[in-house]
């Protein structure tokens, strides 16, 4: 049975060709959550489709489809485009790369999508990037089930991550230069999100990408690449 949905909140996370002249495309939708679609003559000239296939343009759309790839009906831009650039445009690839990776198909993901508007927001104005995407970060691994408990930490306790328990207390503070090492002040800092300190940045920083390669299963990130490049 085809099921059809329409006037869905949207946006493009990553397109790749698709026969001559179409696109498969993948969008982070309020309701749906990730979804891969067919935009039919997406890459003739002419196509009706050609300004709405773009990453940062917010979306109302209708598809439908009996199988997990839908084809797109409706696309229709419901705001201007977030012109990134820079540094900040990398980051706004960064972010989609990591939820179009590590997103299931169809698990809607509301609040998220809430925080992703957010973190696009702080791209474009670029005042607090760093601490908009460790906000993003922390968030998305929340929402994926992954991201351990940082509360009820003592401030001068030292904590190493263990991927199978969590923090765990240790006495020596020799262990403050282990890679998964962090203090409980830190911990706290980035629970609340607070990243005023730069102690709280370089940690939060840290946890977060020992966090996400640990989602990742060790599959490198294309946008990282660009960011070395760059």
């Amino acid at each position: 049975m085809e099921v059809g949905v329409d006037q869905q909140a949207a946006y493009v996370l990553h397109s790749r060709p698709y026969r001559d002249t179409s696109l498969i495309v993948d969008y982070f939708t309020l309701e749906h959550g990730r979804l891969s679609a067919v935009v039919q003559g997406a890459r003739r000239p002419r196509s009706k489709f050609k300004a709405t296939v773009q990453a940062f343009v917010p979306l109302q759309l209708a598809w439908r489809g009996r199988n997990d790839l839908k084809t797109i009906t409706q696309a229709e831009p419901v705001a201007s485009m977030l012109f990134l650039q820079g540094d900040s445009l990398l980051c706004g690839l960064y972010v989609n790369e990591l939820l179009q990776r590590l997103l299931q198909p169809f698990d809607a993901h509301p609040q998220l999508y809430v925080y992703y508007q957010y973190v696009l927001n702080e791209l474009l104005s670029g005042q607090d990037v760093e601490g908009a995407l460790r906000t993003f970060e922390h968030r998305l691994l929340k929402e994926l089930g992954v991201m351990p408990d940082l509360t009820d930490k003592l401030p001068e306790q030292l904590y190493i991550y263990d991927s199978e328990n969590g923090f765990l207390p240790r006495a020596s503070i020799t262990d403050a230069q282990h890679s998964y090492a962090f203090w409980g002040r830190q911990l706290s800092a980035i629970s609340s999100d607070d990243y005023e300190q730069p102690s709280a940045k370089a940690a939060g920083k840290k946890l977060m990408r020992l966090l996400i390669d640990q989602a990742l299963e060790g599959k490198p990130l294309r946008s990282r690449k660009l960011f070395q490049k760059m």
